[in-house]
């Protein structure tokens, strides 16, 4: 479609038709604003005001999308034309509207996890609740912009991104073991002893020595078996 073209066809229908930018639109229920960015040709009107713009204008649905009054001898072929170029259009605006929700939700799910690790208390298990689901969100908005590519490489980038995403929380999760010195979000299994909370996640164990606060201490562990019935001795400097 010819937005240009055609915004210079609806305005000149409506100056014949007498009409002013905000007469039609109070007919049409959009603002005068839409009215002009039409005739300006920076957009086009949505395809369910297609029929009653042309009803207002007295021109045909063939006559809009060619942006001129088309000929009888025409009508046919310019028909099959217009036909092919609103399917295109149309296919257009939802790839269109599946990329901007796709960002929304990539941005959502981001930020969702990211702050969902600075809000709640490391030893609160929402935490880690949520950074999950920030990553199956984004996984969402990821998979819009995937969808036109083959089956195969779908899954693999799908795939691919939620590991990378979740590798991520992972990390920043050890990081803040380390720097901050914090329970891990991610534990799967946590002992508790007088002295000291040894916490199991799957790459590495965590041992918080001293519960008193002012004396605590964290020490990061490689992944092991460990002795249920006595943790304290991992404290052992």
């Amino acid at each position: 479609m010819n937005q240009e073209k055609i915004g210079k066809f609806i305005l000149k229908c409506r100056k014949n038709k007498k009409l002013t930018q905000s007469e039609l639109a109070e007919k049409l229920g959009v603002t005068d604003k839409s009215i002009s960015n039409w005739e300006n040709g920076r957009n086009m009107p949505d395809l369910s005001l297609f029929k009653p713009l042309c009803d207002i204008l007295e021109i045909s649905i063939n006559d809009l999308i060619s942006g001129e009054k088309v000929s009888k001898d025409k009508y046919q072929d310019k028909f099959e034309e217009n036909l092919i170029s609103t399917i295109d259009y149309t296919t257009k605006k939802i790839i269109e509207k599946n990329n901007i929700i796709g960002l929304l939700l990539i941005i959502f799910g981001v930020l969702l996890a990211t702050t969902a690790m600075t809000i709640f208390p490391s030893e609160s298990s929402w935490g880690s609740v949520y950074s999950v689901l920030g990553a199956i969100i984004s996984l969402i908005g990821i998979a819009k912009f995937t969808k036109k590519i083959s089956y195969g490489k779908r899954l693999i980038c799908n795939f691919g991104y939620f590991a990378l995403f979740v590798a991520m929380l992972f990390i920043l999760d050890y990081i803040s073991v380390v720097n901050i010195k914090q329970a891990p979000r991610f534990s799967s299994y946590k002992i508790t002893a007088d002295t000291a909370i040894y916490y199991d996640t799957p790459f590495y164990d965590v041992i918080r020595c001293n519960k008193d606060k002012n004396n605590e201490y964290y020490k990061v562990l490689k992944n092991q078996n460990y002795d249920e019935n006595d943790i304290v001795k991992y404290c052992e400097k």
